[in-house]
């Protein structure tokens, strides 16, 4: 019998973050610096999740996927390719940097890794809003001279946001999140990100946190429309689709289900609100902030014990 896999998320201290992600899903944050992201799923040198509850429990993912790839991702999965995916939760209590992930193209010759994410918006606060791409006509001169002179903000679009918004945001877009947003961040596995501008902030040491300017220039795509943003809905829809993966947005309504059958693919079952079990499983409930890896060998029947919202990634493997 198979289980759905969570994971102890890697909390990581960052000077825009807060201690949000531990009030709202009533977690115990450690110490008493600002949390800025829960890494939930990582597969990476630097960051392993290790595996919480059933009998692989305490091994890495890294050391996990070495004994069940097959069953867990799919039997055509090499066993020493990483795990793609890379989830994580985002408390941003203040505004984060300007900034850009490198294309595919681009990256190697920048020794740094494409990254495009998805962000779903758990939580919005007051004005709080997200920086995406470039104004019409702006050029990579104008650009740059914005820079010193602290005006990038006029060659940026900047959109209000709502709880349950979401947007794609591929590599080579450049953007920020502003101050008083609770995101879910499903993402390639890569941690390049450089920045552009960081509106005059010193990092937790005290110090200007480091600018990659050059590299930032080489990897903005100036060219490129801003993503559009998906607004909330309570109806079911496909909110991503990209070489990368694909995202479900699941509502599922009190005493309703959700299933998906063994040998299909691996998936990854995120709760944004509500609580759900899985059925026939000696599980603990699956909680609002959970993630888990729903493994290709394994069929899982979910039921909701109140109105709940689920996104579902697939199409990664």
């Amino acid at each position: 019998m198979h289980l759905p896999v969570r994971f102890q998320p890697l909390y990581q201290a960052r000077v825009w973050g807060g201690r949000a992600i531990g009030r709202v899903f009533t977690r115990n944050l450690p110490g008493d610096e600002p949390i800025g992201e829960s890494w939930e799923i990582v597969d990476r040198p630097e960051a392993q999740s290790v595996v919480c509850e059933g009998p692989l429990a305490g091994m890495t993912l890294r050391d996990a996927l070495h004994l069940r790839c097959a069953d867990w991702i799919g039997p055509d999965w090499p066993v020493t390719r990483p795990f793609p995916i890379l989830v994580k939760w985002l408390d941003c209590r203040e505004r984060l940097s300007l900034q850009v992930h490198p294309p595919a193209e681009i990256a190697p010759a920048l020794r740094g890794e494409p990254k495009t994410e998805n962000w779903f918006l758990a939580g919005v606060e007051g004005e709080a809003g997200l920086i995406l791409g470039l104004r019409p006509g702006v050029t990579p001169a104008q650009f740059e001279a914005a820079i010193p002179s602290g005006t990038l903000e006029q060659c940026v679009n900047r959109y209000a946001v709502r709880p349950g918004d979401s947007v794609l945001v591929h590599s080579g877009t450049v953007h920020a999140i502003d101050a008083g947003c609770l995101i879910l961040e499903i993402q390639q596995n890569s941690d390049t990100t450089y920045r552009v501008y960081d509106w005059g902030r010193v990092g937790l040491d005290g110090q200007p946190r480091k600018l990659h300017l050059a590299e930032s220039m080489k990897s903005i795509l100036f060219d490129e429309p801003p993503p559009p943003l998906v607004r909330a809905a309570e109806t079911a829809a496909v909110i991503a689709d990209c070489q990368e993966f694909r995202i479900r947005r699941v509502p599922v309504r009190k005493g309703a289900s959700l299933a998906f059958g063994a040998g299909e693919q691996c998936r990854l079952f995120s709760v944004v609100r509500g609580r759900l079990r899985a059925r026939g499983l000696d599980v603990a409930p699956f909680l609002a902030g959970d993630n888990a890896l729903l493994p290709y060998a394994g069929a899982f029947h979910f039921e909701a014990d109140e109105d709940s919202l689920v996104l579902v990634t697939e199409n990664f493997s």
